[in-house]
């Protein structure tokens, strides 16, 4: 998981474990097909806030059994139903949804693609405008991700353009090739040529 999501995760967590807050997130991978898409964000997100609260967990329970006690697959309308009726719940926790690498949604042909119905996800979450919901999303800066998310951002950060975060991102390399076993033989020029090659390479993440 990348540093910038342990770390927000991290927070968030230790405001959960104290009880004040329910904490949701979702690392998005596309070498999974379960992690790829909206429906596969929904129903994770919908279990773990299900999870921390007694009332959750009845808003779930009752779909399952509104779906024939799982013989039966919600739709996606239905997920989405269940997690805005959790939403509503008064006098709840803050709700932190934390959605990880958004760019490893496949921007496929076809209509829609597996990203498009997240970033339709993320855009009806928003449109919410839950009070008690605090949505983060990471992402690279890939331009159908970013035209969506500008609009709604309160607060953006771009890795990409911070010094800070390409030099730490040198030092691990370094730190990586120097105590590498195979590398031991590299001429010093060699080194440092791979390291620049990698860091340059890796974009600002």
């Amino acid at each position: 998981m990348p540093p910038i999501s342990f770390s927000i995760i991290d927070d968030i967590t230790r405001s959960s474990k104290a009880g004040l807050a329910s904490v949701a997130f979702f690392y998005f991978d596309f070498k999974d097909e379960a992690k790829k898409n909206a429906r596969g964000a929904l129903s994770s997100l919908l279990v773990q806030l299900a999870a921390q609260s007694d009332a959750y967990s009845n808003i779930l329970s009752a779909l399952y059994s509104e779906n024939h006690a799982g013989s039966k697959q919600p739709s996606d309308d239905e997920l989405r139903e269940c997690l805005k009726d959790m939403l509503a719940v008064p006098d709840q926790a803050p709700i932190y949804i934390v959605m990880d690498a958004l760019d490893e949604c496949p921007n496929s042909t076809g209509t829609p693609s597996p990203r498009e119905t997240v970033l339709r996800l993320v855009k009806w979450l928003l449109e919410l405008r839950c009070s008690n919901l605090r949505v983060s999303v990471t992402s690279r800066p890939e331009p159908d991700i970013t035209a969506v998310l500008q609009s709604f951002a309160s607060h953006a950060i771009s890795l990409h353009s911070e010094e800070g975060q390409k030099e730490d991102i040198k030092n691990y390399i370094k730190s990586f090739v120097n105590s590498d076993p195979k590398a031991t033989k590299w001429r010093k020029q060699d080194k440092e040529l791979v390291i620049e090659r990698l860091s340059e390479q890796a974009d600002g993440m």
